[in-house]
């Protein structure tokens, strides 16, 4: 009976012996001037938890629709640009992979962005459930402060959902990680404001790839426009366009950025000076 135990037993040591997070060499790199943990190795990021980085990024973006003029991965080309600025001014902090996989809408029949080729969705549970488990990854490899924001209105739900039932697991059960969702980010960040003061109408500014949008792309990737293909409205019924995208500028997309990024500095700062007053 012992020896019939003993090989099952030999094959389960190896498995619990290595069920913990692995040691970072005590000599490892911090490696090249990035924050993007997808352009750093294990050894890298360890070495900068090591180091005192404690703070993370996880930017989420979207696959959908921006008129005739504007690619489907505008969300994602302008956060991974807003991201970088705020990881490198908070300082100590690094930004996870873009998160390009959001709810854009129903399949079956189609619904929102769905209807234009290319879209691309995820039904809100599974949204949730990426965040859910990228914060929890990022937790257990000795991050503490998973700084969640969104550059589309569809993802602001799904954010502040598993913000909510991650900081009531880990407050409660004494971990030190916890969540800041920062909604500032999309809303409040005062660049609609600052359009309407430079005499810009609301109807120009639009709500979907108009001026605030196509602003912002033109600044961090102005390849990803097609100026020749802006049109009012989008020019045509079913464009996908809400506003004037003619109207917008390199010039007022670079104050758009600089809004985001410093709304969000400011707020992430509020945020953590809080919980060290707590």
């Amino acid at each position: 009976m012992l020896r019939a135990l003993a090989v099952p037993l030999l094959l389960i040591l190896p498995v619990a012996a290595s069920a913990q997070v692995v040691a970072t060499p005590p000599d490892a790199s911090t490696g090249p001037d990035t924050v993007f943990v997808e352009e750093l190795t294990w050894t890298e990021v360890g070495a900068r938890v090591r180091d005192g980085v404690r703070s993370v990024i996880v930017a989420t973006g979207g696959t959908e629709q921006n008129g005739p003029h504007m690619v489907l991965g505008k969300h994602n080309f302008i956060i991974r640009a807003t991201a970088e600025r705020i990881a490198r001014e908070l300082g100590d902090t690094l930004v996870a992979p873009v998160v390009a996989y959001v709810p854009e809408g129903g399949v079956s029949p189609p619904t929102g962005h769905m209807r234009y080729p290319g879209a691309i969705t995820l039904p809100e549970e599974h949204f949730m459930a990426l965040l859910e488990y990228a914060a929890r990854g990022f937790a257990l490899h000795g991050f503490e402060n998973i700084i969640f924001i969104g550059d589309s209105g569809g993802n602001q739900r799904g954010m502040a959902q598993v913000a909510e039932k991650l900081n009531g697991e880990w407050e409660s059960g004494g971990e030190r990680a916890r969540v800041l969702y920062v909604p500032e980010y999309y809303r409040g960040n005062g660049f609609r404001e600052w359009l309407l003061d430079q005499g810009i109408e609301e109807d120009a500014i639009g709500r979907h790839a108009g001026v605030t949008d196509t602003s912002q792309l033109w600044y961090v990737a102005p390849e990803q426009i097609r100026p020749d293909a802006r049109r009012p409205g989008g020019g045509f019924e079913g464009s996908g366009v809400s506003g004037d995208p003619t109207q917008a500028s390199r010039e007022l997309g670079e104050k758009g950025i600089e809004l985001k990024v410093e709304t969000t500095v400011r707020r992430v700062c509020e945020m953590l000076a809080g919980l060290e007053r707590d």
